[in-house]
């Protein structure tokens, strides 16, 4: 185990019904709001007028900025920034997933800067100071709600980049699983498969060879993910399975996971984010495409890891570790299929033929995320084994 610091100052309010606190832990930071979320999803559900309500029991001046995508865009991040400067907005509140709080993030810091947001993205300014951000979540997948990570896509370039600061912390985040009844199966399986990749990340890119610990953490709650995952999937209001499924994504991504690792990589949602931001797939399916063609390729390289993996998860043993390494890779790809969430580039309609313009695409992130290992051509091999 490596030295590590581990600090997370989100505040989580876990629970049915903890959604009326989202007004007076809002006001305690200020009266002036910018409320972020998506599409229309939240006010048929009837979350936006629960948050709304708790919002104005609380006196709080309200501007609202709707219309969040999955894979946010750089553009609309811009006209929130622009709305937050106009009303000198003291505090961002995000109602949604990932998606959502990710704007949110992004607004937050570029509401306090005279350059753009995306020079953030780019490397070549760092965030000082953020606006106070307070979430309400409504999909378990992407850890957005306790982690200083955002991404957001830049319309015009197709380049999806991600980073992080500490500052990007949400204050208080709701976690109400009730909240999470009514997302649709294939997004309740993106959002799965998307945790499972966060814990992957971290499992498979250590290079620490002794993470006892880490190991049985984050294999149990890959674990976890699937048999919650499989009972919402089966009863959607199946509470304990939200809330199962809900507190196993956040945990995924708020640092615990990593603590002691040493440095790790994110090589899959590399890969991946260049699928979305070319296609706009949803995030979860764009990774159950890539995942099991990356573990592949490391597995043929390097088998230990991968047959610990399936050995303790799925129980496949072995005397030859790569047999039984890729034996678990295909257990994981056939719960995948099992979920609905796709598992080649032609089921989201991406051609083989465009690998090579992907890859290029990739490159780009690879090198801000510091995967010098990565090239153009080993990224090529790992779609081919996606197709």
């Amino acid at each position: 185990m490596q030295n590590f610091v581990l600090h997370n100052p989100t505040t989580i309010l876990f629970g049915t019904d903890t959604v009326k606190n989202i007004g007076a832990e809002t006001a305690a930071f200020g009266k002036k709001i910018l409320l972020v979320y998506g599409k229309n999803s939240i006010k048929k559900n009837g979350i936006y007028d629960r948050v709304k309500d708790a919002l104005e029991k609380q006196s709080l001046e309200i501007i609202e900025h709707g219309g969040v995508q999955s894979n946010p865009l750089l553009s609309h991040v811009r006209k929130g920034i622009a709305k937050a400067r106009e009303a000198n907005t003291e505090v961002i509140v995000a109602v949604g997933g990932g998606s959502v709080i990710d704007s949110a993030k992004a607004i937050s810091a570029g509401a306090l800067v005279d350059h753009d947001v995306w020079q953030f993205f780019k490397g070549k300014k760092s965030i000082k100071k953020t606006l106070p951000l307070t979430c309400v979540l409504t999909l378990a997948a992407a850890g957005s709600e306790m982690n200083g990570g955002m991404v957001i896509t830049h319309d015009e370039k197709k380049h999806k980049f991600g980073v992080g600061n500490r500052l990007l912390n949400p204050k208080v985040s709701i976690l109400d699983p009730t909240l999470t009844y009514s997302v649709p199966p294939d997004y309740t399986a993106y959002g799965a498969v998307d945790a499972i990749a966060h814990i992957l990340e971290f499992y498979f890119t250590t290079t620490d060879p002794s993470t006892p610990v880490q190991d049985r953490f984050m294999e149990g709650l890959v674990i976890n993910i699937m048999e919650s995952c499989e009972k919402v999937l089966a009863d959607p209001e199946d509470y304990q399975g939200r809330a199962d499924l809900m507190w196993c994504a956040t945990l995924a991504l708020n640092g615990w996971t990593a603590a002691g690792l040493g440095m790790v990589g994110f090589p899959m949602h590399m890969i991946e984010h260049s699928l979305s931001a070319l296609y706009n797939v949803a995030h979860g399916a764009g990774l159950s495409i890539v995942v099991p063609g990356w573990m592949r390729y490391q597995a043929e390289r390097n088998p230990k890891k991968f047959a610990q993996f399936a050995d303790r998860v799925f129980g496949i043993s072995g005397e030859n570790p790569k047999n039984a390494a890729l034996q678990g890779i295909e257990r994981l790809k056939e719960w995948f299929v099992s979920v609905k969430s796709p598992v080649s580039l032609s089921e989201a309609s991406i051609p083989a033929q465009e690998i090579s313009s992907i890859s290029e695409n990739a490159l780009s992130l690879a090198k801000m995320w510091r995967l010098k290992e990565y090239k153009k051509e080993n990224i090529m091999e790992i779609l081919k084994l996606c197709c």
